[in-house]
């Protein structure tokens, strides 16, 4: 399978950013890409988290759902939407939702970010997502034509339990729009993901913001594509662009099978209301 991962300096228009969007999915469909990965807020990176209300959508509506699958059913591509600000009923805050289309741009999934970005990155950089996201509380596995498909969503790549516990369920790869700081990113982004990858002997495929954006806020980039061996297929550095890479399943099983530490795990991970 070939996949693209797609890495953005988004500002605050959004219509501009769906623009953009959209010239890069070009890309990727040239390049020859059946799935491909946006990164979070791709469609909007505001003054503050609060401006997430302000474009948030209600499930199933607006334009930057509409975008999402319009594209994937135009490139025949199955298209992990980065993440859209929808709206909760019950309080002015949204949820950051990673929507899922398949090739004919039929929504298929839907994954809420669980582990909410509540830190003092330095003096004078704190983040408080809490404030005006709502956290979801379920992981999500999607079934694709290549195997079960983990998502998550930037801050919770710190939290090895929800992907072991996604493996547990069947994963075979994981996709991981994100919106790392330049600080953390550089500290931790390719370690934790290739950690990610070893840990589950699984495909990582991760699409982050990368540059200096109009609020003034620096993302860390570097867009990279992982093999179960915790090897980097391709990756992107800095600013606007697509990597793609070639998914070889067969070699996956191979190396599942010939070193099946995955079989040798002693310790089950609940998660949510398991005993």
């Amino acid at each position: 399978m070939r996949i693209a991962a797609i890495q953005m300096v988004s500002g605050q228009n959004v219509t501009q950013n769906l623009r953009l969007t959209e010239q890069w999915l070009s890309q990727a469909a040239q390049q020859g890409a059946q799935v491909c990965v946006l990164p979070e807020n791709f469609a909007c990176m505001g003054e503050q988290d609060a401006d997430q209300w302000a474009i948030g959508e209600i499930p199933g509506q607006g334009q930057i759902q509409d975008c999402l699958a319009e594209q994937a059913a135009k490139y025949q591509m199955w298209l992990i939407g980065g993440t859209v600000p929808l709206r909760v009923e019950t309080a002015q805050k949204v949820r950051s939702a990673c929507l899922v289309f398949n090739d004919k741009g039929e929504p298929v999934a839907r994954y809420d970010k669980i582990h909410l970005f509540d830190v003092e990155v330095a003096t004078g950089e704190a983040y408080r997502e809490s404030e005006h996201i709502q956290a979801g509380d379920t992981p999500v596995l999607v079934e694709t034509p290549w195997g079960k498909l983990g998502l998550a969503i930037c801050y919770d790549l710190r939290f090895p339990e929800l992907f072991r516990y996604l493996m547990q369920q069947g994963m075979t790869w994981m996709a991981i729009p994100a919106a790392f700081t330049a600080a953390t990113g550089k500290a931790h982004w390719e370690m934790l993901l290739r950690a990610r990858a070893v840990e589950n002997l699984s495909f990582v495929v991760a699409a982050n913001q990368g540059g200096k954006h109009p609020n003034g806020r620096s993302t860390y980039g570097d867009s990279l594509i992982c093999d179960p061996w915790g090897q980097v297929l391709q990756r992107l550095p800095q600013g606007n662009g697509v990597v793609c890479a070639d998914l070889d399943f067969d070699e996956q099983r191979n190396i599942r099978s010939r070193f099946p530490c995955l079989e040798h795990q002693r310790i089950h991970i609940p998660m949510g209301g398991e005993a």
